[in-house]
């Protein structure tokens, strides 16, 4: 068992706070993404975790063995972890095979064994074919199957990955995160994955965690996070939302500038004015504006649109002054300067604490 905690984990750099007070929870086999903008502490509690950093307060275990602590910190070599960079750090002057073994020749295991589980590993991450090549002589993502390779062959209690895909271009990243999926479902090592890229992280965990500032945000399914958001900022971060602010009216209705709107799902926060996220692609186009619009209906101009090919992309401003992003089949077509209604439905307006 590899079951990782962080308890009110904590670092400072000078005056500036990088972790603050973190409480994570990875059970074994799982794959939990830190995800959140540059500077909000992800890498440094990466970091953190494999050692390379000393907490300035709070701890770290690993299957109930303290492995960090103010003033205690096991080196990376013994903590039975593998972690993989950005640069992918492949030896330039040893083949495919000979990176792959590498970490199986530190530790001395007889060499027949290495083959062995060397030529089994190649077969898996499919790269057979390269094994007598040179790191100069592959794709980037051929290379960050080779850095794997060479991080899952030792059988690491944690695998850690900082950005990995950050250097392939967009096809690459979009194939490697399927991969890495897929290699996750065959080996089930506890890992940490480190991404600022929300399609990485919906494509890739099991739970992800979102930071903000040095603390998570939330923690969840990629489907939590993503219909679920508790917070404006979780909101915005993962995948683009409309926010309305007002000021409550009932326990779940807000008026909006004079929309009023039913939330069925999350909870305001008790004092303060009324947030509401609502998904541009769950706003519907509805029929020509006639009266006053009901509760959860709006009547708007069209500013902008956009055809995207499967679908197209509107702003609506509505007579209040706000601006609605809506994202609508290709088959609902709206002309600039049409005046149209919109129905918000009460099921996908989500009411948010802060």
């Amino acid at each position: 068992m590899s079951r990782l905690e962080l308890t009110n984990l904590t670092k400072h750099f000078g005056t500036q706070i990088a972790v603050d007070a973190l409480d994570l929870t990875v059970e074994s086999g799982q794959l939990v993404s830190l995800l959140g903008p540059s500077g909000c502490g992800k890498t440094t509690t990466l970091r953190l975790v494999s050692g390379f950093a000393a907490p300035d307060g709070g701890s770290i275990t690993v299957a109930g063995k303290q492995v960090s602590a103010t003033g205690i910190v096991v080196p990376p070599e013994r903590r039975e972890m593998s972690m993989i960079f950005q640069s992918y750090a492949l030896w330039p002057h040893l083949t495919v095979a000979e990176n792959v073994a590498y970490g199986l020749k530190l530790r001395r295991l007889p060499r027949a064994e290495i083959e062995s589980r060397v030529r089994v590993l190649l077969e898996t991450m499919q790269l057979t074919p390269y094994e007598q090549r040179y790191p100069a002589e592959l794709s980037g993502g051929q290379q960050q199957r080779v850095g794997l390779a060479r991080a899952l062959i030792v059988e690491p209690k944690i695998l850690l990955l900082d950005e990995p895909l950050s250097n392939l271009d967009a096809n690459l990243r979009e194939e490697m995160r399927h991969e890495i999926r897929r290699l996750h479902d065959r080996f089930h090592y506890t890992t940490i994955y480190v991404t600022h890229d929300q399609s990485e992280a919906m494509t890739t965990s099991d739970l992800i965690a979102v930071m903000k500032d040095g603390k998570i945000e939330q923690v969840g399914s990629p489907h939590d996070i993503y219909e679920r958001p508790q917070t404006e900022f979780v909101a915005r971060f993962i995948g683009s939302t409309n926010i309305l602010r007002g000021r409550r009216t009932g326990e779940h209705i807000a008026d909006c500038e004079g929309l009023s709107l039913a939330c069925e799902s999350g909870a305001f926060a008790p004092k303060g004015d009324a947030i509401i996220s609502i998904r541009p692609h769950r706003i519907l186009i509805g029929a020509p504006p006639a009266g006053t619009p009901g509760p959860n209906r709006a009547i708007g101009i069209v500013e902008r649109a956009v055809y995207l090919g499967a679908q197209r992309h509107y702003i609506i401003k509505l007579d209040s002054g706000t601006r609605l992003q809506i994202l609508a089949s290709s088959d609902v077509v709206a002309q600039l300067n049409d005046r149209i209604g919109l129905t918000l439905p009460a099921e996908h307006c989500r009411a948010l604490a802060r």
